[in-house]
C-alpha cells in the first residue's frame, strides 16, 4: 500500500493507465517533465495492492514502467514460456533445499569417494 504522500501525488498528478491481474495500478504523470538534453517524458509509477514486491511486476508492464515501451504489452501476447511470478522463498521453510543440504535432513550423506582434493604442486 502506498503512503498518504504517494496517494496525494497520484491523485493530483497521475493518470491511471491500467491494472494488472494482481490488482497493481499503473500511473503516468499528466504533464511531461524535462529529463535533459531537450528530452521530455511522463513520469511512470505503480501502486501495489498487497505488499511491496517490485520483482512481482509482470513483464507486460515492466517495459512500460522503464520507458522501453510506449504502451504495456497486452496479456494475450504473453508467450507460453513466460511463467507467472513466484516470490523468492529464501529464508523460509519453503526454500529450495538440494539433496545433501544440512537444512534438508540435518546431516550430510556419506562421502562416495568420487571427490579428489586438489593440492598445489610444490
Amino acid at each position: 500500500m502506498a503512503n498518504i504522500g504517494t496517494r496525494l501525488h497520484t491523485y493530483l498528478n497521475g493518470r491511471l493507465v491500467g491494472k494488472d491481474a494482481d490488482g497493481r495500478c499503473y500511473y503516468e504523470s499528466k504533464h511531461a517533465t524535462r529529463i535533459g538534453g531537450g528530452v521530455t517524458r511522463h513520469e511512470r509509477w505503480v501502486i501495489y495492492s498487497k505488499g511491496e514486491d517490485p520483482s512481482a511486476v509482470p513483464a507486460e508492464w515492466w517495459g512500460w514502467l522503464h520507458h522501453m515501451l510506449d504502451s504495456p504489452i497486452p496479456q494475450e501476447e504473453r508467450q507460453p514460456w513466460q511463467l507467472p511470478h513466484q516470490p523468492n522463498m529464501t529464508g523460509t521453510p519453503e526454500a529450495y533445499r538440494p539433496q545433501g543440504s544440512l537444512y534438508e535432513t540435518g546431516n550430510h550423506p556419506p562421502a562416495t569417494g568420487e571427490y579428489e582434493s586438489w593440492s598445489p604442486k610444490k
